[in-house]
Protein backbone atom coordinates (compact mmCIF):
# COMPACT_ATOMS: atom_id res chain seq x y z
CA UNK A 1 0.00 0.00 0.00
CA UNK A 2 1.10 3.54 -0.58
CA UNK A 3 1.38 5.52 1.80
CA UNK A 4 -0.82 9.08 2.03
CA UNK A 5 0.93 11.37 3.82
CA UNK A 6 -0.86 14.48 4.92
CA UNK A 7 -0.96 18.16 4.64
CA UNK A 8 -1.93 21.61 6.22
CA UNK A 9 -4.86 21.44 3.61
CA UNK A 10 -7.84 19.69 4.71
CA UNK A 11 -8.21 17.00 1.87
CA UNK A 12 -5.15 17.03 0.77
CA UNK A 13 -2.68 14.01 0.20
CA UNK A 14 0.71 13.88 -1.19
CA UNK A 15 1.91 10.49 -2.24
CA UNK A 16 4.91 8.91 -3.91
CA UNK A 17 3.66 7.46 -7.80
CA UNK A 18 3.32 3.88 -8.43
CA UNK A 19 3.42 2.15 -11.79
CA UNK A 20 -0.68 2.09 -11.55
CA UNK A 21 -0.35 6.24 -11.81
CA UNK A 22 1.65 5.95 -15.24
CA UNK A 23 -1.53 7.03 -17.78
CA UNK A 24 -2.40 9.83 -14.65
CA UNK A 25 1.29 10.80 -14.85
CA UNK A 26 1.35 10.69 -18.71
CA UNK A 27 -1.83 12.81 -18.28
CA UNK A 28 -0.19 15.40 -16.19
CA UNK A 29 2.48 15.78 -18.85
CA UNK A 30 -0.12 16.20 -22.00
CA UNK A 31 -1.53 19.18 -19.39
CA UNK A 32 1.90 20.61 -18.86
CA UNK A 33 2.45 20.29 -22.85
CA UNK A 34 -0.34 22.09 -23.49
CA UNK A 35 -0.41 25.30 -21.07
CA UNK A 36 3.65 25.58 -22.03
CA UNK A 37 2.35 25.60 -25.97
CA UNK A 38 4.60 22.38 -26.05
CA UNK A 39 2.42 20.01 -27.12
CA UNK A 40 3.64 18.56 -30.45
CA UNK A 41 7.25 17.99 -28.57
CA UNK A 42 5.86 15.12 -26.43
CA UNK A 43 6.87 11.77 -27.29
CA UNK A 44 6.22 10.08 -24.19
CA UNK A 45 4.38 6.97 -23.95
CA UNK A 46 3.31 4.84 -20.80
CA UNK A 47 5.75 2.55 -21.34
CA UNK A 48 8.26 4.84 -22.09
CA UNK A 49 7.26 6.66 -18.64
CA UNK A 50 7.31 2.87 -16.82
CA UNK A 51 10.79 1.52 -17.95
CA UNK A 52 12.29 5.05 -17.01
CA UNK A 53 10.26 5.56 -13.40
CA UNK A 54 9.44 2.31 -12.47
CA UNK A 55 11.94 -0.23 -14.24
CA UNK A 56 15.16 2.15 -14.33
CA UNK A 57 13.46 4.36 -11.56
CA UNK A 58 15.36 7.63 -13.22
CA UNK A 59 12.76 10.07 -11.48
CA UNK A 60 10.42 9.86 -9.14
CA UNK A 61 6.84 11.33 -8.91
CA UNK A 62 4.78 12.87 -5.96
CA UNK A 63 0.70 12.89 -6.66
CA UNK A 64 -1.37 15.50 -5.32
CA UNK A 65 -5.11 14.10 -4.60
CA UNK A 66 -7.56 16.63 -3.36
CA UNK A 67 -10.82 14.59 -2.36
CA UNK A 68 -9.36 11.44 -3.49
CA UNK A 69 -8.70 13.04 -6.92
CA UNK A 70 -5.06 12.82 -8.56
CA UNK A 71 -4.69 16.69 -8.95
CA UNK A 72 -1.33 17.24 -9.50
CA UNK A 73 2.03 16.14 -10.17
CA UNK A 74 6.09 16.79 -9.49
CA UNK A 75 8.61 14.53 -11.11
CA UNK A 76 12.18 15.35 -10.12
CA UNK A 77 15.23 13.67 -9.68
CA UNK A 78 18.83 13.73 -8.52
CA UNK A 79 21.39 15.80 -9.74
CA UNK A 80 25.22 16.78 -8.11
CA UNK A 81 26.85 20.10 -7.08
CA UNK A 82 30.59 19.34 -7.56
CA UNK A 83 31.09 22.68 -5.74
CA UNK A 84 28.73 21.61 -2.58
CA UNK A 85 30.09 17.85 -2.51
CA UNK A 86 26.33 17.00 -2.28
CA UNK A 87 23.49 15.85 -4.10
CA UNK A 88 20.38 17.97 -5.09
CA UNK A 89 17.05 17.53 -6.37
CA UNK A 90 15.75 18.89 -9.82
CA UNK A 91 12.24 19.29 -10.17
CA UNK A 92 11.82 18.77 -13.39
CA UNK A 93 8.27 19.56 -13.90
CA UNK A 94 5.06 20.12 -11.20
CA UNK A 95 1.91 20.85 -12.59
CA UNK A 96 -1.62 21.62 -10.62
CA UNK A 97 -5.19 20.70 -12.40
CA UNK A 98 -6.21 24.82 -13.30
CA UNK A 99 -9.61 24.03 -11.39
CA UNK A 100 -7.09 23.67 -8.47
CA UNK A 101 -5.21 25.85 -8.71
CA UNK A 102 -5.04 29.02 -6.02
CA UNK A 103 -6.02 26.41 -3.33
CA UNK A 104 -2.55 26.49 -2.16
CA UNK A 105 -1.56 23.05 -3.68
CA UNK A 106 1.80 24.05 -5.63
CA UNK A 107 3.03 25.61 -2.70
CA UNK A 108 2.48 22.36 -0.46
CA UNK A 109 4.16 20.40 -3.29
CA UNK A 110 7.18 22.60 -3.32
CA UNK A 111 7.56 23.09 0.59
CA UNK A 112 7.13 19.18 0.46
CA UNK A 113 10.15 18.66 -1.98
CA UNK A 114 12.16 21.48 -0.36
CA UNK A 115 11.66 19.51 3.07
CA UNK A 116 12.75 15.97 1.06
CA UNK A 117 15.75 17.58 -0.01
CA UNK A 118 16.55 18.30 3.71
CA UNK A 119 16.01 14.70 4.85
CA UNK A 120 18.15 13.17 1.90
CA UNK A 121 21.03 16.05 2.93
CA UNK A 122 20.63 17.91 -0.46
CA UNK A 123 22.65 21.04 -0.72
CA UNK A 124 19.64 22.26 -2.90
CA UNK A 125 16.38 22.22 -4.73
CA UNK A 126 16.17 23.76 -8.42
CA UNK A 127 14.40 23.91 -11.61
CA UNK A 128 13.89 25.68 -14.78
CA UNK A 129 10.75 27.79 -16.03
CA UNK A 130 9.79 29.19 -19.22
CA UNK A 131 10.83 32.90 -19.47
CA UNK A 132 7.33 33.98 -20.67
CA UNK A 133 5.58 32.45 -17.94
CA UNK A 134 5.17 35.30 -15.52
CA UNK A 135 2.58 33.38 -13.19
CA UNK A 136 4.86 30.92 -12.61
CA UNK A 137 8.08 33.32 -11.88
CA UNK A 138 6.09 35.32 -9.41
CA UNK A 139 5.28 32.43 -7.65
CA UNK A 140 8.26 31.10 -7.49
CA UNK A 141 9.76 33.88 -6.76
CA UNK A 142 7.27 34.27 -3.46
CA UNK A 143 8.51 31.19 -2.46
CA UNK A 144 12.43 32.65 -1.93
CA UNK A 145 13.54 31.02 -5.44
CA UNK A 146 16.06 33.19 -6.99
CA UNK A 147 16.52 33.27 -11.15
CA UNK A 148 20.32 31.81 -12.18
CA UNK A 149 20.64 34.68 -14.90
CA UNK A 150 24.19 34.20 -15.18
CA UNK A 151 23.99 30.34 -16.44
CA UNK A 152 21.76 29.21 -19.65
CA UNK A 153 21.10 26.09 -20.37
CA UNK A 154 22.22 24.06 -23.02
CA UNK A 155 20.74 20.92 -24.56
CA UNK A 156 21.62 18.16 -26.91
CA UNK A 157 18.55 16.08 -28.35
CA UNK A 158 17.38 14.44 -31.54
CA UNK A 159 19.89 14.00 -34.82
CA UNK A 160 22.15 16.59 -33.10
CA UNK A 161 22.88 13.94 -29.94
CA UNK A 162 22.91 11.34 -32.33
CA UNK A 163 26.08 13.17 -34.16
CA UNK A 164 27.75 14.55 -30.64
CA UNK A 165 27.68 10.52 -29.81
CA UNK A 166 29.52 9.29 -33.12
CA UNK A 167 32.32 11.81 -32.73
CA UNK A 168 32.94 9.78 -29.39
CA UNK A 169 36.25 7.47 -30.82
CA UNK A 170 35.97 4.23 -28.82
Amino acid sequence: MNKLIDTKLENLKLRFAKEEDTSTILNFIKGLAEYEKLSDQVVATEDILKESLFDREVAEVIIAEYEDEAVAFALFFHNFSTFLGKAGIYLEDLYVKPKFRGKGIGTIMLSYLANLAQERNCGRFEWSCLDWNEASINFYKEMGAVAMEDWTVYRVSGSALDELAQKYDR
